[in-house]
């Protein structure tokens, strides 16, 4: 064999080596999982961990699948819910690829089971949302009504390998030719609560008023009881206190009345009075102590009676 040959299959021997060397080992991503095959079947266990593998060169072809959590927004559809009000409503689904063997055998890519999700969701939404109110898509049961939706999405994925992990309505809006005659309709409805509202406010708040008003009223009266009930017990407390004075010294009690008879009388201003000055309201003027009493007259004697 000439030089030049022998050179020609050494390289080409090379070259095969490499590409034997090459096509026996594969890489495992950490964001993918590897699926093994030998013509079409599987022959190990799913990959997870990622890392360097060996397989058979140009017998073994290595699947990756995503193992990470996909997104799959909805286009916006319009809805017709129970009380005959049409909703345009935008979701999204979150999912990820729990059997890649069955996701490989069912859909094959990433984008087959976006296409399968797309229509499952949008007839899902339909007929749980066909059956809500608006109020319930809106405010009252909402959360409800999606995590109903995932439920149903979640049985139905399982044969392509797919768990549903999330759906959200991102926004459910009413037609423009609808949304203002429902504002208006809400805005009215909240008016007559408002107004409601008030009434019962203002009704408590008379209530409270004639509570308290009445509670004034009956403390006010047994405290004016309590006090008349006190001042009659100081008022016969203090004319017995007189009435013992008046027993223990009749001289000094006269005295002492009539010092407050003359502060009473004589107080400072325009009153005048006209007295004769030997009345018996100024004795105390003219005599610092009372004139004795008289003393009594003697009885007469009892007539003799005649003797027999």
């Amino acid at each position: 064999m000439s030089r030049p040959a022998s050179l020609f299959a050494l390289l080409a021997a090379v070259i095969v080596a490499l590409i034997v060397i090459q096509g026996s080992f594969f890489i495992v991503d950490p964001t993918e999982q590897a699926l093994v095959l030998r013509f079409g079947e599987p022959v190990r266990d799913v990959i997870g961990a990622p890392g360097l593998y060996a397989k058979w060169p140009l017998v073994d072809s290595v699947i990756p699948v995503d193992k990470r959590i996909l997104d799959l927004d909805a286009p916006k559809q319009e809805v017709l819910v129970s009380d005959n009000q049409r909703l345009e409503v935008d979701a999204f689904i979150r999912y990820r690829i729990a059997d890649p063997l069955k996701f490989y055998q069912s859909v094959g890519t990433i984008q087959g089971a976006n296409d399968q999700l797309d229509g499952m969701l949008n007839s899902a939404v339909r007929r749980i949302l066909g059956e809500a109110s608006v109020s319930d898509i809106v405010r009252d049961k909402r959360e409800a009504l999606m995590s109903e939706i995932r439920d149903q999405l979640k049985a139905a994925t399982e044969r392509y390998g797919l768990d549903v992990v999330d759906v959200r309505i991102r926004r459910a809006n009413l037609p423009p030719e609808n949304s203002e005659a429902v504002y208006r309709r809400m805005q009215t409805e909240r008016q007559q609560r408002a107004a409601t509202f008030r009434a019962q406010g203002s009704q408590q708040s008379q209530q409270i008023k004639a509570e308290a008003d009445r509670k004034v009223t009956v403390t006010i009266a047994q405290a004016q009881q309590e006090a008349e009930q006190i001042r009659g017990q100081g008022d016969a407390e203090r004319n017995r206190i007189f009435a013992e004075s008046y027993g223990k010294d009749p001289d000094f009690f006269a005295f002492y009345r009539s010092m407050q008879a003359y502060e009473t009388a004589l107080k400072a201003g325009d009153s005048r009075l006209v007295l004769s000055p030997k009345s018996d309201f100024f004795r105390f003027f003219a005599t610092p102590t009372p004139p004795p009493a008289p003393e009594p007259k003697p009885a007469p004697p009892a007539a003799s009676q005649p003797t027999q």
